[in-house]
């Protein structure tokens, strides 16, 4: 600790979700005569919702002002001195500082802390290709990411879009692009869009959005983006094809954003993510705290250290982390991989370990599928879907569940994670007290008549 301030400084790096939840929580916790709040956030925007940004585009959410959580100057009116355009370009661990470069002026200074949070999230992957950085390509990480694109949409004239990539982004970003009446081609290197559900889950994905006009071109690695004689993207290239493009929009998921802390000696996991213990302390480091994207987090069904960038699991770093730097005391004590998207109508939700996680993890299963409806059959607009579950062998113990379908499906997923969560066997989510009527579910639910059919392989294993 510096001896010459009179009270403790936090500082923090980063000015999104686990940042400024950190900043917001450690305020509450003090006040301003006992703690100084220093923030640096590099981009022109704080505490806004990156996961928002495809249905801004896609004309859902009327405008980028109402991705915005809370403005700087609401900071600001909290006695959190966030500094914007600001970069944080060292950490100086056994200094207790920081270095920061101020983006306008470019002038530099050192910040010492008693606390530091780091809060630095992740980075899109951005291969470095042929015509990666021509204009009219583009990612969507942040809000002036998603203004460019809506930029770069007003002003070319041709309708033909191709997102590179088939996750979470790629797949809402293909559906926004068909809302906005554009020829839309999703060129994905998986044998399946959706990567994290199993491939015969992800093939019901791909027929859904070939059903809605997307093409879908799988097992295909792009090669380069060329370019017209304007310097502007004309076509996405693979070694098989070439489809044109007035548009190219990148989603191929994102790593973790820890080059600063690499270069501090910070421990860094398997993932490039920060290793944190329950409390949200960097390993080995009293006062140094993380989280959010640039972290790895537990995953409780198999033990093991995982990077699931959310926003949910952001805003849950940032309260512990500015409880315990507020003098209380909170823990994170870990995730079971919980997500829910969609892309036009269907619904694509999962938790907990797909087959190639439970077969790394060295786990004995089996795994069932069912079809159902999310309705009573014969109640109006019933809607069909899928549920794979996965339970372990010997024990029955849920190991994960996917679930594709249309209205009504995908949050059906939070019934198995809070199961996982509880460790709970197939047997035991059979008996469970769920809310029934025909508007809203078959008399039983699709979930547990997946818990059934998990039952029965479990025991004809036993047998």
């Amino acid at each position: 600790m510096n001896m010459s301030r009179t009270k403790k400084r936090l500082v923090v790096v980063g000015g999104d979700a686990a940042g400024m939840s950190a900043a917001s929580q450690a305020r509450r916790m003090k006040g301003p005569g006992e703690l100084e709040i220093v923030a640096f956030e590099r981009g022109h925007f704080a505490s806004f919702s990156a996961c928002g940004i495809p249905y801004w585009v896609g004309g859902d959410v009327p405008g980028r002002d109402a991705l915005i959580a809370r403005t700087p100057e609401e900071h600001r009116a909290r006695d959190i001195d966030l500094r914007m355009r600001t970069e944080v370009t060292e950490i100086d661990v056994d200094g207790g500082r920081v270095r920061s470069r101020d983006l306008e002026s470019g002038a530099e200074e050192w910040t010492p802390y008693d606390d530091l949070v780091i809060a630095t999230g992740a980075r899109p992957l951005r291969p470095d290709l042929p015509g990666i950085d021509a204009p009219g390509v583009h990612g969507v990480q942040t809000l002036d990411d998603g203004q460019a694109l809506l930029d770069t949409l007003a002003a070319t004239p041709g309708r033909r879009a191709v997102v590179v990539g088939a996750g979470y982004i790629g797949v809402e970003m293909a559906e926004a692009m068909i809302n906005r009446g554009y020829e839309v081609t999703v060129v994905n290197r998986g044998a399946e869009p959706m990567a994290t559900l199993d491939p015969d889950m992800g093939r019901l994905v791909h027929r859904a959005m070939e059903g809605m006009g997307i093409t879908m071109v799988n097992d295909a690695e792009v090669t380069e983006l060329l370019t017209g004689d304007d310097g502007r993207v004309r076509a996405v290239v693979t070694k098989d094809a070439e489809y044109p493009a007035d548009v190219v929009v990148l989603g191929m998921g994102v790593v973790p954003e820890t080059a600063l802390a690499k270069a501090a000696g910070l421990p860094l996991g398997g993932h490039g993510g920060l290793l944190t213990d329950r409390a949200m302390r960097v390993r080995g480091h009293e006062n140094v705290w993380a989280g959010g994207d640039c972290v790895e987090v537990l995953d409780l069904v198999s033990g093991s250290e995982r990077h699931i960038p959310l926003g949910t699991h952001a805003n849950k770093h940032g309260q512990v982390i500015g409880a315990n730097v507020g003098g209380g005391y909170a823990t994170f004590p870990g995730v079971v991989g919980t997500a829910v998207s969609k892309v036009c109508e269907l619904e694509i939700a999962r938790t907990g370990l797909r087959e190639k996680d439970a077969h790394r993890a060295g786990l004995r299963f089996e795994a069932v599928t069912i079809e159902s409806t999310s309705r009573a059959g014969y109640y109006p607009d019933a809607a069909p879907m899928t549920v794979k579950m996965l339970a372990e062998r010997r024990t029955g113990r849920l190991l994960g569940v996917q679930i594709v379908g249309r209205e009504g499906a995908g949050k059906r997923v939070d019934v198995a994670a809070v199961a996982l969560t509880a460790g709970m066997t197939v047997e035991q989510m059979t008996s469970l007290d769920l809310g029934y009527a025909p508007p809203f579910s078959p008399v039983w639910d699709p979930v547990l008549v997946a818990a059934r059919k998990a039952v029965a392989a479990v025991r004809s294993r036993q047998g």
